[in-house]
């Protein structure tokens, strides 16, 4: 298993290149200064060129990229253009409320979608199938930013039951931060939760249809336990696979659901970057990103063998 992640660590530096020089050539090649975002609209050209020296956008487009991955090569993701700090301190500590709205959304979004889905397996073809599944298909079909804003209607303006933004740490208050996180991890499971529910009913048909499920059957074994024991164990490889790809889901969804609830995370970091066109902060954010996202997949594939003693690593 060593050798196994360690060629998948290796395998992660490519990936990673590719996506800093994707990000890094798209942003200089767009239109626009960021210089002049220091400046107003009545600035001389000569103050223009004097704030692109002091920021280095003078230098030409090979120079800046070689610096940058030189700098990179050291840890250094660059100093933000206008927080005017450290972008990896500015990313570490944004980064706790995204992780936590990331980690509760999954949480919730696997719970429901699996308890859902099997149900609807266990009940196929009645009533409590046919609403799930139509509720799953609702959950995939709502536009996130749509969901959170009347949600905050519903239940923070109508009824005001939850705070509808702000963000209180976890080791300040935990039962506020509990009240703070409970609309934008609903906001953004609501649909990964389809998804889960609806991958989990279709590999539980598969499986509770198979000769060893009605062997199970035949010898009298409790239907909890030919569910759970004998189907559910059997169908968690591909519903692990829908896990790993909806922690992407959740990190590219983190970003609008933060911007609707005005919650402190990587997703207003990286969104007021861009309006912005402070290119440091967007150039480390998105490469951090990346980076938990080839994690996450690395412990999909170790979780791989833990659920199915047939999957050999090496």
């Amino acid at each position: 298993m060593g050798r196994f992640v360690l060629r998948r660590l290796l395998a992660s530096v490519p990936v990673l290149f590719l996506v800093s020089l994707i990000t890094f050539g798209l942003l200089w090649l767009v239109p626009g200064d960021p210089a002049s975002m220091f400046l107003d609209t009545s600035a001389t050209q000569e103050a223009l060129e004097r704030v692109r020296r002091e920021l280095g956008l003078d230098r030409p487009f090979l120079q800046r990229m070689g610096e940058w991955y030189l700098r990179l090569l050291q840890g250094d993701l660059g100093t933000s253009l206008l927080l005017n700090r450290s972008v990896t301190s500015a990313i570490f500590e944004r980064l706790p409320v995204t992780l936590s709205l990331t980690a509760l959304s999954f949480g919730l979004a696997v719970l429901l979608g699996v308890l859902a889905g099997l149900l609807a397996a266990v009940r196929h073809g009645r009533p409590a199938d046919q609403g799930l599944m139509t509720m799953a298909l609702l959950g995939l079909s709502i536009p996130e930013f749509w969901l959170g804003l009347v949600l905050i209607w519903l239940v923070a303006v109508l009824v005001p039951i939850f705070p509808a933004g702000d963000y209180v740490a976890f080791f300040t208050d935990p039962w506020q931060w509990a009240r703070h996180m409970a609309l934008p991890t609903f906001t953004l499971a609501c649909v990964q939760m389809g998804f889960v529910a609806r991958m989990t009913r279709s590999s539980m048909l598969e499986v509770l249809g198979q000769d060893f499920v009605r062997t199970a059957r035949a010898k009298g074994l409790p239907e909890p336990y030919v569910v759970i024991r004998h189907g559910l164990a059997n169908a968690m490889v591909p519903i692990v696979t829908v896990m790993g790809i909806m922690v992407g889901a959740l990190l590219g969804g983190a970003v609008v659901v933060e911007q609707v609830f005005s919650l402190p995370g990587m997703g207003r970091l990286i969104i007021g970057a861009v309006l912005s066109r402070d290119f440091p902060v967007i150039q480390g954010g998105l490469l951090f990103l990346a980076l938990i996202y080839l994690l996450v997949n690395l412990v999909v594939d170790l979780l791989y063998a833990a659920i199915d003693p047939r999957v050999r690593l090496e």
